[in-house]
Parts: structure tokens; C-alpha cells; sequence
């Protein structure tokens, strides 16, 4: 046996219980280095694909229209044959369906789903539609790093934390943004704070950035904008530009969600035709609504004095981005936010821009759209707040950002009672995405963490040698039996029966005892036992017919009364 599988077992103990660990911490890094790798795969193969008609990444304007209108729809029938091959029913992608798994099947991707994620995502952004790469971001980092814990056998309440892990390393490495990037995961994908889940999160997210930086340099997107601070009286006219984000981001959101019931009957093929076919119309006439969000935050930059252009652009990219999205096309929506935000910002500017006669804070006013529009649209208004930070690598955007945020995301929900829109598209797909209060402190601590192993295992025993065996046992040992039944292994626990006695039957009576895996958490064992609320589950490593370990309903009652110890 290698020296690793001899350690495996103790590892798998440490990791059952929810606490930090310089384990976990490794494992979280690697998970993320892993996450890393296929994002700078996924990114350097759009770049490639678009080298071949793009002059820059990602400006779909360096074109010819007549090869343009062509993009978009090569694109959709391309992605409707992956579907195709990978199977229809493997098609639900994206930042949801993420969220979804971490919180049903403690983040273990579906191989599938990866599949059409990886080429489909690739295939969208290389053709122009109007999506972002950090929807794959997330998809490909949470499998990717969840593969370590699967391979490993690591209990699901860890495999749960480096699936965290790879979605940070994954949006870390997609736009350079570290802390962004565990900020996102905490606030949006795990919804919780642990202070045994940020940490190895945090290393992991080093190592995605890291890893980009060495691949694609230290450049940011949004380093060319010119950011200025501003002065105090800006601030009630940026108050009343985060009530414009609120509103146009529940406007987007609303939208969204019609169009997502619209057109939820037809077939997928049909819909990603019709996806093509809007973005080859729009993407004809206005090609810098095009792609994830580059083309239209450099045409802000450069021009942030053209307002009807502008115009133009903010109303095609939100037709693009509704379209795309709304009809299935693979891929994110924080890019396409982003690049509405920006878009939207410099339109603003032009106010305080015409009082003093200097456009010098178009920059800045775009920078604090792109915040306002991705706090009030995904609900993530900490994550806003340091994605701008990082983006603009300027602290001055700190102040008017958080006045920005903060409007932006009262005026959507108290005056547009406002969802997140993963959250309202979990909804409309009928995903479950939310615990009991019980289920989600048990979710954390793993079955090694608890189990015992005060038990006796009788083989086929008679009930001569169960009496025995009752009568000298002392609590809380438990009787564990193993019998054949019609070449089927059944398990029972035995203990005597007071009413049974009283009739003159026999004493002893058995009931059926439930095997669960060592990489289950102490959720299942609540879903074994929480009806009769009494027994016993037994657990096994490999083979289900050898336990070894029992865990009893008292010890699942403590540690749901020492609950508070855990969170």
C-alpha cells in the first residue's frame, strides 16, 4: 500500500470534523490549482477561437457584418450539438444549478453538465453572444477541485469546502480578483460565513490568481478607466443614480424571468436557434453590444461623450444578454451586468459632466454602474463593492461606491421587491436550494467525527445466543446482527421488548439497522432516524456488508443541542 492511501484514514477523521486544518488548507489548494488549470484551459481556448476572425479579443466591432451575423448563429447549432451528445438532460448550467448542488449534494458536479459547460461555454463567448465566462467559472472550478474530495473519499462535509474552494480559485482566475472571489463564494454560493470554510477558501483563491497572473499577467480590466475621486458634491446625484441601478436592475431581472416563461415549453434546439438568431440581428447593428462585456466597457472608455451611441449599446446589450441567457445559451451573467453597469454609469455622468464642463469623471461614474448594477441584480453587495475595488485597483471608487451599493440595493428590494436572479431562476427550475436549521449544522460535521465503536456483531445467531448476549451487554453497547435472508444481507439491532414479555411471546425484538457510507455527514443519519427517533445506523468504508462503526440517536440529540457549538 502507497505511504498516502496508509495515511488516508486518519485524514478522512480530521477532515469529518468542521474545523480549521492545515489539511484542508492543502487539499483547498490543491482543489484550486486544479480549478486554476481548467480555467486557464477554457480561457485560452476562446481566445484561440477568436483569433481566428477577431482582431482583439472579445470586439466583435473588428469584423465584417457579414461575418458577424454568421457567428452567433454557427455558435447556437454548434452548442445544440453538444446538448445533443451529452444528453438534454444534462443541460442545467450555470452560477444556479451550482448553488443548487452545493447545497443538495454537497458540490459534486455531474460529469455531463461539465461537458456542456466546458465546450458550450466556449462555443458562446468565441461566437458573441452576450454572456460571461464566469458562469463556466464556477461550474468547472467546483467540479474540478470536488474531484480531489471524490478521489480521495473525503466525507462530503469537506468535499462540500473545496467544491467552495474551486469556485473561488475558478472566478479568481477568470478576472484577477481574489478577494472578490471568496467574497463571492461566501456571500452568494455558500451563503455563510465559517471561519473552518474561509480560510482554506481564501488560499485557494491566492492560487487562482496566482496562476492566471503567470498565464495572462497582471493586467485588469478596468485599469484603463481613469478614476478620480470625487467631491462631496456628488453624492446626492450618486444617490440618485443608485436608485436608476435598482430600478433597471429589477427591470432586468423581471424580464429575465418572463422570458425564462415564455419560452419554457419549447424545445432546446428551437431556443438556442432563436438565441442566434436575436444576436445576429442586434450583433449586425450594434456590435459592441456583442460578447461578455470587453467591447462595450473599451467603447465606454473611449468614447464617454458619445450618449446616443451609448444608448444604443446599453439597449442591445440588455436585448443580447435577456436573449442569451433567458433562452439557455451556456454561460454567466456577471460579465453581461458588468458591462450594462458600465455602459450605464458613463450615461450618467453626462449630468455632472455638463455643470462643470469636464467629462474627466466618466471613469468613475462607470466604475460605481457596474457596482450598483451587480449588487442590486445578484444581491451581492460586499462583493460589489471589492469586485470594483480589485477591477479598478484604485481605493478612491471605496466611498461613492459603498453610497452607490447601498442605494442600489434598498431601492430594488424595499420599492421593486427584488430577487436575486439565481435565486429567482432556482425557482422558476424548481431546484431546491435551501436547509432545515437541523440539516444545515449537520451537514457540517461528518459521520467519522461522531461514530463509535461500542458494538457487538453476532453472524446469523440464534435467539438463544441474542438473550445471551443482551443480558451481559452493558450500555451503551449496542447488539448488531448480521443475517442472510434469501442471499440478502440484512442488519438488525436487537433489544428486548417489555410488551412483548407481558404477552408471553418471545422478548427480544428486531429491528432493521441502516448502512451509510463514511463520507456521509450526520444529515443522513438525521434522515435515517429522525422518524422513530430511536436505533441506530451502522457505517461502512468500502464494503457495505463491514461495519465499522455505529452511531445511536442520543449521539445525534447531542450534538444537535451543542448546535450553537458549531456555528
Amino acid at each position: 500500500m502507497r505511504r498516502w492511501q496508509a495515511y488516508l484514514p486518519s485524514l478522512q477523521r480530521r477532515l469529518a470534523l468542521p474545523q480549521t486544518s492545515l489539511q484542508l488548507c492543502l487539499l483547498g489548494m490543491l482543489g484550486g490549482l486544479i480549478a486554476a488549470l481548467l480555467i486557464i484551459l477554457f480561457r485560452l481556448a476562446i481566445i484561440g477561437l477568436q483569433g481566428f476572425f477577431l482582431e482583439r479579443t472579445d470586439d466583435f466591432s473588428s469584423i465584417d457584418a457579414e461575418i458577424r451575423w454568421l457567428l452567433p448563429l454557427g455558435g447556437a447549432a454548434c452548442i445544440g450539438v453538444i446538448a445533443l451528445f451529452t444528453g438534454y438532460r444534462h443541460y442545467r448550467l450555470g452560477i444556479p444549478f451550482v448553488i443548487h448542488r452545493i447545497k443538495t449534494a454537497y458540490g459534486v458536479m455531474p460529469f455531463r453538465n461539465t461537458l456542456n459547460q466546458f465546450f458550450g461555454g466556449i462555443l458562446a463567448l468565441s461566437s458573441g453572444f452576450s454572456v460571461g465566462r464566469e458562469g463556466p467559472s464556477v461550474h468547472l472550478g467546483a467540479y474540478g477541485a470536488s474531484s480531489v474530495g471524490r478521489y480521495l473519499k473525503l466525507p462530503y462535509n469537506s468535499i462540500r469546502i473545496l467544491a467552495g474552494c474551486g469556485i473561488a480559485a475558478g472566478i479568481s482566475a477568470s478576472f484577477n480578483t481574489p478577494l472578490a472571489a471568496m467574497i463571492f463564494v461566501m456571500e452568494v454560493v455558500l451563503r455563510e460565513y465559517r471561519i473552518h470554510v474561509f480560510i482554506p477558501v481564501m488560499l485557494a483563491s491566492v492560487v487562482g490568481a496566482l496562476a492566471t497572473q503567470l498565464v495572462f499577467g497582471h493586467d485588469r480590466e478596468l485599469a484603463a478607466l481613469d478614476i478620480i475621486g470625487l467631491s462631496v458634491w456628488h453624492f446626492p446625484y450618486l444617490i440618485l443614480c443608485g436608485i436608476i441601478f435598482g430600478a433597471v436592475a429589477w427591470f432586468f431581472n423581471r424580464n429575465m424571468m418572463r422570458l425564462l416563461h415564455i419560452f419554457k415549453n419549447w424545445p432546446l434546439l428551437l431556443r438556442l436557434a432563436l438565441a442566434g438568431a436575436v444576436t445576429a440581428a442586434v450583433g449586425y447593428v450594434i456590435p459592441h453590444a456583442m460578447g461578455a462585456e470587453t467591447g462595450a466597457i473599451q467603447f465606454a472608455i473611449n468614447s464617454p461623450t458619445e450618449i446616443h451611441l451609448l444608448l444604443v449599446i446599453l439597449f442591445g446589450k440588455m436585448i443580447l444578454t435577456l436573449f442569451a441567457i433567458g433562452l439557455g445559451v451556456p454561460g454567466g451573467i456577471i460579465g453581461p451586468v458588468f458591462g450594462i453597469g458600465v455602459v450605464l454609469g458613463t450615461i450618467l455622468a453626462i449630468v455632472p459632466a455638463l455643470i462643470v464642463d469636464n467629462s474627466s469623471n466618466a471613469g468613475t461614474y462607470a466604475v460605481l454602474g457596474m457596482a450598483g448594477m451587480m449588487a442590486a441584480t445578484l444581491h451581492a453587495p460586499l462583493a460589489a463593492l471589492v469586485a470594483v475595488l480589485e477591477l479598478a485597483a484604485n481605493q478612491h471608487i471605496i466611498l461613492p461606491a459603498m453610497v452607490v451599493i447601498v442605494t442600489a440595493y434598498v431601492t430594488t428590494v424595499q420599492f421593486f421587491n427584488n430577487k436575486s436572479i439565481f435565486l429567482m431562476q432556482l425557482d422558476f427550475m424548481k431546484l431546491p436550494y435551501k436547509l432545515s436549521p437541523a440539516d444545515d449544522v449537520l451537514q457540517k460535521v461528518g459521520v467519522l467525527a461522531v461514530m463509535q465503536q461500542d458494538y457487538q456483531l453476532l453472524d446469523n445467531p440464534a435467539d438463544a445466543e441474542v438473550r445471551h448476549q443482551l443480558d451481559t451487554l452493558q450500555p451503551p453497547t449496542q447488539l448488531l446482527i448480521k443475517r442472510n435472508e434469501n442471499d440478502v444481507l440484512q442488519f438488525y439491532t436487537a433489544q428486548y421488548d417489555i410488551s412483548l414479555s407481558l404477552t408471553g411471546d418471545s422478548a427480544v425484538q428486531y429491528l432493521p439497522v441502516k448502512g451509510l457510507s463514511q463520507q456521509c455527514t450526520m444529515a443522513e443519519v438525521l434522515a435515517e432516524l429522525e422518524d422513530k427517533r430511536e436505533g441506530i445506523v451502522y457505517i461502512y468504508q468500502d464494503n457495505p456488508e463491514q461495519p465499522i462503526g455505529i452511531i445511536r440517536w442520543d449521539q445525534l440529540r447531542a450534538l444537535l443541542i451543542k448546535q450553537n457549538n458549531l456555528i
